[in-house]
């Protein structure tokens, strides 16, 4: 391993902690979603889907900081 991996864990796990953070707003945000008496659900649902996104974007850049880059691009 280089000397920079201890920096890259701890960056991978400080996104995986931003990745948590993200799913319990999304898990919020889909929950205002589904409230029929919220008059701003719709707006609700595409937060959801935007933070889903940035948690999967997140939970990559941890993954390849972990495997040190050795990860297939989509």
């Amino acid at each position: 391993m280089a000397t920079g991996d201890g920096e890259l864990g701890t960056l991978a796990e400080e996104l995986e902690v931003m990745a948590e953070r993200l799913a319990d707003l999304a898990l919020d945000r889909l929950r205002a979603a589904l409230d029929p008496d919220d008059p701003a659900a719709a707006a609700a649902e595409a937060d959801e889907r935007r933070l889903s996104r940035a948690r999967r974007a997140v939970e990559r850049a941890a993954a390849i900081l972990r495997s040190g880059g050795r990860l297939d691009e989509p």
